[in-house]
């Protein structure tokens, strides 16, 4: 691999950069807390997905103090339908310990935001730059793809040796120029021309001194080692309604996808192949689920969610249960006009959102 032209590629990306190219509320401030906020959102979302839920959360919680004394399950609540709910659980540790242990304010350098709960590397460079001016190269897909492609380079960008020689390339590229706008820039190039599928190669400023543009490679970069396996779950929801219009939901509590989420009472299975009739027989129907006083009502399609690691097939078992209890286990009996209060897997929204199925749940 030739020596690459680190020279020109910063000259090219900051004369190409405009601030007004992507307006974003988190842009061109100084506010911790913002910018904070906007980072953690926006890991593993889309920027127009994630525009709605930081003005939400802004106006919800104006300060950080505010948001470190949020319930969890409002905060949980507002973060519904955004996915990668470890984030909004870090969101809350974060801000508790900001303000409980730092006195509202944020580590001001990128070590001591490392501290942070759920403040990796990449946030960490991000906040340290943007907020307090610190010298610091953000890494993250946009800036491995482009960098892999500039330099038409083949290392592998998800092993700890491949990130160490990114890292090191990123900080030659940022050389001594301002970090905060460097960061801004590349960042907004990595979305605007150096895309993953349909990268503006010919109006590129920077395709004279491309490596991977020079050899046709440039949809064969980044390289990966590892390839992604999933696993397939199948998932049983049982809807336990009475005459009285109210249902059984209980909190997701274990080490699992969608923790301190809201579900329906769940059996796991191998398939989802399964008849209802024989769910009673499953060896983790809940004890306090008299099968012989449910009435079954009806079926569902089959909903299917794609995660990370993991795709989720669900299928919704309706029953009616006349004589339920006030309470059950600890599980709760919530009023239906009241489900719209707690925050349930995008899974289960789909399910409320499915007017095929004629349930007066809400």
């Amino acid at each position: 691999m030739e020596e690459p032209d680190w020279s020109f590629f910063r000259e090219s990306l900051l004369k190409w950069y405009r601030a007004d190219r992507r307006p974003m509320p988190w842009k061109a401030i100084d506010n911790p807390y913002h910018i904070w906020l906007s980072e953690i959102i926006l890991q593993q979302t889309r920027v127009a997905q994630g525009l709605p839920y930081f003005e939400r959360f802004v106006a919800a919680f104006p300060t950080v103090n505010e948001l470190a004394a949020a319930e969890d399950d409002v905060v949980m609540k507002l973060w519904e339908g955004l996915g990668y709910y470890s984030r909004a659980r870090n969101l809350l540790k974060a801000a508790r310990m900001v303000a409980f242990e730092f006195g509202g304010e944020f580590p001001d350098t990128y070590a001591g935001l490392l501290k942070l709960p759920g403040v990796g590397p990449y946030t960490a460079a991000a906040i340290a730059s943007f907020a307090f001016d610190r010298q610091v190269a953000v890494l993250d897909g946009n800036v491995f793809r482009i960098l892999s492609r500039y330099t038409n380079d083949s290392t592998p960008i998800d092993t700890g040796k491949g990130k160490k020689h990114y890292q090191m390339l990123v900080d030659d590229a940022l050389g001594d120029t301002s970090a905060k706008r460097f960061n801004q820039a590349i960042m907004d190039f990595g979305a605007l021309v150096c895309t993953p599928k349909k990268a503006l190669c010919e109006s590129c400023p920077m395709a004279a001194r491309c490596a991977a543009y020079r050899v046709a490679t440039v949809y064969e970069r980044p390289l990966k080692e590892k390839k992604l396996k999933r696993r397939n779950r199948h998932f049983h929801y049982l809807v336990i309604s009475d005459d009285k219009e109210r249902t059984i939901i209980e909190q997701r509590l274990d080490k699992d996808i969608w923790q301190n989420l809201y579900q329906f009472p769940l059996l796991e299975t191998n398939s989802s192949d399964v008849e209802t009739s024989s769910l009673a027989t499953h060896q983790d129907w809940p004890e306090f689920l008299p099968a012989g006083e449910l009435t079954f009502v009806k079926r569902s399609r089959p909903f299917k969610q794609q995660l990370t690691h993991q795709t989720i097939m669900a299928t919704f078992h309706q029953f009616q249960w006349k004589a339920m209890p006030k309470k059950v286990s600890a599980a709760q009996v919530v009023k239906n006009k009241l489900l719209v209060n707690f925050a349930f897997p995008r899974l289960i929204n789909k399910f409320f959102a499915d007017k095929s199925l004629l349930l007066d749940l809400f």
